[in-house]
């Protein structure tokens, strides 16, 4: 962990205590958070982040979400990473949750927030050189609402997901929608590779709207590569020529096994060198 955190514009040693047990987004999960990537001193699509993290704030009627623009975003990161005198490659988590009091229902909706940073000791978004491996979590579902899309505190099926995924020795767990159908995994968005085409579960699956979702979305329509959105049976990753999955923090890992069902990962390579191309 980094030794300051930025909370609320004020830098603070990483392990001093900052919330009061009235926090919000402690008691109710009452906020939303954006993971993100600095490569080489430059945020990575902050436009993108800062654009689902409005969305976000809006949807859960937080007020104020105009200022959590791509130039709050480059800025705080910026400040952050040059305090704890990181190299230029860093993870970074912002977690923005409602800063009144109150039970269920809130006193206001004046946002706070919460910046952290991890230093990474590779600097581009490279494909994983080992091969995940993966298997389906149903234990519990994931519902599909207005809120579906966006990343909020209230995470209990990630972290139950997460416990699946330990016991059972995975690197993903793939999580399922409230009808049975594929959805995302434990922390990222899933590509299928099937007769030479990608597939994705689609928004109204009730997946994240993930930033690098939306990158190989746009990747694969400028390299005439056919990917479509869809409500996809988990009975196909038994028939899959691949399977990959995306998020902002490590890019496009690709997976080897799911059961005894092994992958390839030529289509993982190609959109990989692709988004290295493009964002270097």
């Amino acid at each position: 962990m980094s030794n300051f955190i930025l909370f609320n514009d004020e830098f603070v040693n990483a392990d001093q205590p900052i919330l009061k047990s009235s926090n919000r987004g402690f008691k109710f999960g009452d906020g939303v958070f954006e993971s993100m990537r600095m490569c080489n001193g430059k945020l990575q699509f902050a436009e993108l982040h800062a654009d689902r993290l409005r969305a976000a704030m809006k949807a859960i009627k937080l007020d104020g979400y105009t200022l959590f623009d791509d130039y709050f975003l480059r800025q705080k990161t910026s400040e952050l990473a040059k305090r704890n005198k990181f190299n230029g490659n860093v993870r970074f988590r912002l977690t923005v949750y409602r800063d009144g009091e109150g039970l269920y229902t809130p006193v206001s909706n004046k946002p706070g927030y919460l910046l952290e940073a991890t230093t990474l000791t590779d600097g581009n978004y490279e494909l994983n050189q080992k091969g995940l491996i993966i298997d389906v979590y149903d234990e519990l579902t994931k519902p599909i609402n207005k809120l579906s899309n966006y990343k909020t505190t209230n995470a209990l099926l990630y972290v139950m997901a997460g416990l699946y995924q330990k016991q059972h020795k995975l690197d993903e767990a793939i999580i399922l929608n409230q009808n049975g159908f594929l959805c995302e995994s434990t922390s990222s968005n899933v590509f299928i590779v099937y007769e030479k085409q990608i597939y994705t579960p689609a928004l109204s699956e009730g997946c994240i709207a993930g930033v690098m979702r939306s990158v190989v979305l746009k990747l694969a329509k400028m390299n005439d590569i056919p990917l479509i959105e869809a409500q996809i049976s988990p009975e196909i990753l038994k028939e899959a020529d691949e399977v990959f999955v995306t998020n902002a923090s490590w890019g496009i890992r690709w997976v080897m096994g799911y059961g005894k069902k092994r992958y390839f990962n030529e289509m993982a390579k190609s959109i990989t060198s692709f988004l290295l191309k493009t964002h270097q």
